[in-house]
C-alpha cells in the first residue's frame, strides 16, 4: 500500500513513539566507523547486569549422551560431572557469577510424536535447578542444546517433523515457565547448523526456528509476553554476514526484549595451538578486536544487546593444558576487557574442567584469579612467565615486556614466598622492561635440580598478579623407539625443558601428517608430551594422514631449544631416531 506524504509521517511518528515507549532507544550522534550508536536501553542494563556469566555445561546437556544401550535412562552424569545441587549453585553466585546459562539437550526425554512430551520428572528437575539459580538472585538462560546436531540440523530433509518438535518443546517450556521472574530468559538453540540446506537456505530455516520459537513465547500469557528472548546467528559464528542476517531478523521482530548471543573461541590456531600459534601474539589479539568490533556495530551501537553465551578456548577439549599457561592468562585477560570495553556480556564455558563441583575450588587458581580481576579492571602481563636458565652456562640477566595495562597501575614488588625482594639488586624496572637480576637468578638455581621451579610473583597497585618461574634446565634428549601407528610413544628426557609445538615435514619435502597447510600439528590431539612418564606420545589421528616413508619431526621447546626426530613409516609399524 502505497501512503501519502502526511499519512508516511503520522505512521513512522507514531512508530517512534511506540517504539521508545517500549524500551527501544533513541539515535545518538555517530560512533566509530560511521556507525550509528543508540543509547543504552533497559535491555542493554539488563544484559551488562547479567556481567560476569557462567555456564553449567556438560550436565543437562550431557543427558542421554553418554554412549549406553539405554540413553534415556542417563542422567546429568553422563558425561562424568556430579549430580547438580543446590549447593554448586550457592557456591558460582559466592564467586561473583551474575548470571547461568543452563544448557539442556531434551531429545532422549520426549515422548513419542506429535505432542512430544517432555518426561514429568525431568522437566520437574530442569525447573528445580532453575528455582535454584533464581533464589540466589542469579539471571538465568534455559535453551535446546545438543538437539542442535542431534535432530534439528536434518530440518533441511525433515521440515515437519523438526519444527514440531522444535515447537514442542518450546510450547511446554513457555508453559512450565511462564510466571517465573524475568530474570529467566529463553535462548532458542544453541550453535544452529544443518547438515542440508535442502531447497530453503540455512538462514531461512533458522530465521523459521526463531520466529517460531518467538511467537510460541510470546502467545503463552504470564510475563513471557515480555520475557527476555535470545537468539543466536549461524553457528554463533560473529563472521559478518551472519550477524548481518540476525540483525535484520531481530529488527523484522520489532521487539525490544530480543538479545543476540555469539559464541567466542578465540582465534583458531592459538585456541587449539596448531600451526606456530603458541602465544598470545598481535594476530591472535586482533582478532578478539575485529570480532567484538563487528558484534559491537552490527548490534550493541544499535540498541540491540549482546550475550557471548560461551567462551573460552578449543584446545581445552583436550585439557587445559593444551595453551601454555602464561599465553593462556593473556588471552582471558585481554578477551574479558575487550568485551566489557564494547559492553558485550560473557559467560565463561565450564565443562568440568574449571571450577570442582565437588570440592567448591578453583581447578587453575591463578586463571579464576585473572578473570575475576579483569570484571573490574585491567591486570599487568609480561611477554613470558617462563624464566630459563641452563645448566652449566654463565647466568645472565633476563630482561622481560611487562605491561601495567592500566592508567595508574603501578608495580609494588616482587616476592618469593612471601619475602620480597629487593629493588636494584635482585631486580629492575624501567620503562615497560623488568630485569631480573644475573645475581638473583644465579641464587635461585646454582644448587637446584633439572626441573625444579621457584615462582617470583610480582604485585600490583590494581588487578592480579603475574608470576614468573625461573626454571633450571638443560637441553631435551629423546631416544630411538619401535612400535605402531596406534601406539607410539618417544622416550624423552625432557631435563626441565617443556614442549611448545611439534613440526612434521617429509623428507622428500612437503608438510606431513592432518592439517596439512601447516607444518605444525595439533598440541595434544597428534602429539603430546607426558612429563610424569619421560615419553612424547604421538597419536593415531597424527598417523591416520601420514604417508608410508620417512618424516622428519622438529620439537620445538619453550627454552628456545628445537630437537630432531626421524621416523620411519611402513603401513602400521613405526620405528624412530634422533
Amino acid at each position: 500500500m502505497k501512503l501519502s506524504g502526511k499519512k508516511m509521517y503520522i505512521v513512522v511518528f507514531m512508530l517512534i513513539g511506540a517504539l521508545l515507549a517500549s524500551g527501544w532507544s533513541s539515535a545518538a550522534p555517530q560512533g566509530n566507523n560511521g556507525i550509528t550508536v543508540q543509547t543504552a536501553s533497559s535491555m542493554q542494563a539488563y544484559v551488562e547486569d547479567m556481567q560476569p556469566g557462567w555456564n553449567l555445561g556438560n550436565s543437562f546437556d550431557s543427558v542421554g549422551l553418554g554412549g549406553t544401550s539405554n540413553p534415556s535412562a542417563e542422567n546429568e552424569t553422563a558425561w562424568g560431572n556430579p549430580i547438580v545441587t543446590k549447593q554448586q549453585i550457592e557456591q558460582i553466585a559466592n564467586q561473583g557469577f551474575k548470571s547461568i546459562r543452563i544448557p539442556v539437550t531434551w531429545e532422549h526425554k520426549l515422548g513419542a510424536g506429535p505432542s512430544y512430551t517432555i518426561t514429568p520428572a525431568y522437566l520437574n528437575r530442569i525447573q528445580e535447578v532453575v528455582d535454584w539459580a533464581l533464589d540466589e538472585d542469579l539471571y538465568v538462560m534455559l535453551n535446546i542444546h545438543h538437539d542442535s546436531w542431534r535432530w534439528v540440523n536434518n530440518m533441511g530433509y525433515q521440515r515437519t517433523q523438526v519444527l514440531e518438535r522444535f515447537n514442542a518443546i518450546w510450547e511446554q517450556l513457555a508453559d512450565r515457565f511462564k510466571n517465573h521472574s524475568s530474570k529467566l530468559m529463553f535462548e532458542s538453540v544453541n550453535e544452529p547448523q544443518f547438515s542440508s540446506p535442502g531447497i530453503a537456505g540455512e538462514q531461512e530455516m533458522l530465521n523459521t526456528l526463531n520466529e517460531s520459537f518467538y511467537d510460541i513465547v510470546r502467545t503463552s500469557g504470564g510475563n513471557n509476553a515480555t520475557r527476555p528472548l535470545v537468539l543466536p546467528t549461524m553457528h554463533t559464528s560473529s563472521e559478518q554476514h551472519h550477524l548481518d542476517a540476525l540483525y535484520t531478523s531481530i529488527i523484522g521482530l520489532n521487539d525490544p526484549n530480543l538479545i543476540a548471543t555469539i559464541h567466542y573461541y578465540g582465534f583458531w590456531p592459538f585456541s587449539v595451538n596448531i600451526a606456530g600459534f603458541t602465544k598470545f601474539d598481535a594476530t591472535t589479539r586482533n582478532d578478539i578486536v575485529s570480532s567484538f568490533d563487528r558484534i559491537y556495530n552490527t548490534f550493541t551501537a544499535r540498541g540491540i544487546p549482546v550475550v557471548i553465551g560461551e567462551f573460552g578456548l578449543l584446545g581445552f577439549d583436550q585439557h587445559t593444558g593444551t595453551i601454555q599457561q602464561g599465553e593462556k592468562l593473556k588471552f582471558f585477560e585481554y578477551m574479558i576487557h575487550y568485551a566489557q570495553l564494547k559492553g558485550l556480556t560473557h559467560m565463561l564455558w565450564d565443562n568440568g574442567q574449571h571450577f570442582n563441583r565437588t570440592t567448591y575450588q578453583w581447578k587453575d587458581q591463578q586463571l579464576f584469579d585473572m578473570m575475576e580481576a579483569s570484571w573490574s579492571g585491567r591486570s599487568a602481563t609480561a611477554a613470558t612467565d617462563q624464566v630459563f636458565v641452563k645448566q652449566g652456562q654463565p647466568v645472565t640477566d633476563k630482561s622481560i615486556a611487562l605491561e601495567l595495562n592500566e592508567p595508574g597501575n603501578a608495580l609494588l614488588n616482587l616476592s618469593i614466598g612471601g619475602v620480597n625482594l629487593t629493588a636494584g639488586t635482585d631486580y629492575t624496572f624501567s620503562s615497560g622492561t623488568l630485569t631480573l637480576k644475573a645475581g638473583l637468578l644465579s641464587s635461585l638455581t646454582s644448587s637446584a635440580a633439572l626441573g625444579s621451579k621457584t615462582a617470583i610473583k610480582a604485585s600490583f597497585s590494581k588487578g592480579a598478579d603475574w608470576t614468573f618461574n625461573v626454571m633450571l634446565y638443560n637441553t631435551p634428549t629423546l631416544s630411538a623407539a619401535w612400535g605402531s601407528t596406534g601406539s607410539f610413544a618417544i622416550p624423552a628426557s625432557f631435563n626441565g625443558d617443556q614442549l611448545a609445538t611439534m613440526e612434521a615435514n617429509y623428507s622428500y619435502g612437503g608438510n606431513a601428517g592432518p592439517q596439512n597447510w601447516t607444518s605444525f600439528k595439533e598440541f595434544a590431539r597428534t602429539f603430546e608430551p607426558v612429563y610424569a612418564s619421560n615419553q612424547i606420545l604421538l597419536k593415531q589421528e597424527f598417523f591416520n594422514e601420514v604417508h608410508d616413508g620417512t618424516v622428519i619431526l622438529k620439537f620445538h621447546f619453550w627454552s628456545g631449544e628445537v630437537l630432531q626426530y626421524t621416523l620411519n613409516k611402513s603401513g602400521s609399524s613405526v620405528s624412530g631416531t634422533p
